[in-house]
């Protein structure tokens, strides 16, 4: 009783903070959101998906905390056998002249992982539909995915198309659709006379989502965007209608405007639902003792991030949400061994030309193969 109360009143304490918390300008997205160092272990896991949750693995093994081992028999697959890669996920084809990024396997700590079997995926994915929803983050997820199936049934006929705003895989032989449908705010923007409006309570987009088998959903990085690439021009809620809004509380709004819509329109029975975690940026280097410097020439993971988990207020604020309103999705937690991989972005190699550092976005094949390795454990 006494441990319950203490984390009733750490919720009566964190909610307050996290709908007051303020955001920056311009430019990067993680940049406006200072990171906030708070030890999770300790929370209640249950009802918020952050760890094992009714898997294999067993609800004492936290598949999200551990560390980077070099593995020799990583990669899971050569990029240049999918033929279908984006070229900014293919950074050995743009030039990138190391491979230590691609040799690095995540291992838990008191636990293992299976490693990702395309064909066991298959068999049980057969006839189904899996759609991501999101940014590119979930674009860059979606890519790994496709290739890792792909290269384990190179002989299979498939189809790649896009119809904006949705990319679509299809492998016929085994009646299996993965689409990424591009809805970075998960909420919905409506064209009105006086401009576009972003809707934090209207999700009407949601009917696209409907009868998928598996669901995997991201937001963050566009919330804190400012013109020229903010792609809205007013909020709305509570039907009032505003210039604009403190970012995280705005993104708290949509994302209870999301839970809702999974509550009221998923069946848990039939349908897994899926949140990913907030991938970070590594623009900034004194966040992992390079001074003066970004991602841009790493070519190992990060191995002196010691004690509390780095956290960001969207991290906070999603597993706030989840335990208060009881929503069935699974929380993908993948900010942690992301943020130890400065080396796995894209970095100037994102294009041919390698024009800057892109340490945002991650190549193909690595780190999103890792996120992709993770769903597979929760899902078996």
């Amino acid at each position: 009783m006494w441990l319950v109360l203490c984390r009733l009143l750490l919720l009566l304490v964190l909610v307050p903070l996290l709908l007051v918390s303020g955001d920056g300008g311009g430019g990067d997205p993680m940049q406006q959101a200072p990171l906030i160092f708070l030890n999770t272990s300790q929370w209640e896991t249950s009802g918020i998906g952050s760890q094992s949750q009714n898997n294999k693995l067993g609800r004492s093994c936290n598949i999200f905390d551990g560390s980077w081992v070099y593995d020799d028999t990583y990669p899971l697959y050569d990029s240049a056998n999918c033929p279908f890669i984006r070229q900014q996920f293919d950074c050995q084809k743009n030039g990138r002249p190391d491979k230590s990024y691609l040799k690095y396997r995540w291992q838990p700590r008191g636990c293992n992982i299976p490693r990702f079997n395309a064909h066991d995926f298959l068999y049980k994915f057969y006839g189904k539909r899996i759609l991501f929803v999101g940014d590119s983050l979930s674009l860059d997820q979606w890519q790994s995915l496709t290739c890792m199936i792909h290269t384990a049934v190179p002989q299979a006929k498939y189809f790649v198309s896009q119809r904006t705003p949705t990319y679509i895989f299809h492998l016929p032989e085994y009646k299996l659709t993965i689409e990424m449908q591009w809805h970075q705010f998960l909420v919905d923007i409506d064209t009105e006379p006086i401009g576009r409006v972003l809707k934090l309570e209207s999700i009407r987009g949601g009917e696209a989502w409907k009868g998928s088998d598996l669901l995997v959903f991201d937001s963050w990085h566009w919330w804190f965007y400012r013109h020229p690439g903010q792609p809205w021009d007013y909020i709305e809620v509570g039907g009032k209608t505003y210039k604009d809004l403190d970012r995280v509380k705005a993104f708290t709004i949509a994302l209870l405007t999301w839970s809702r819509w999974v509550r009221a329109n998923v069946d848990p029975t039939r349908t897994r639902v899926f949140f990913q975690g907030i991938s970070p940026s590594h623009y900034n280097g004194t966040g992992w003792g390079k001074v003066g410097g970004n991602c841009d020439g790493e070519t190992l993971p990060l191995t002196n991030l010691r004690g509390p988990l780095w956290n960001t207020r969207g991290i906070n604020i999603i597993k706030t949400i989840f335990s208060r309103t009881g929503n069935p999705a699974y929380f993908l937690d993948i900010s942690l061994l992301s943020q130890l991989r400065p080396d796995a972005h894209q970095q100037a190699y994102a294009t041919p030309l390698h024009n800057g550092a892109d340490c945002t976005h991650w190549c193909v094949a690595g780190l999103p193969d890792t996120w992709n390795q993770l769903l597979y454990a929760a899902l078996i």
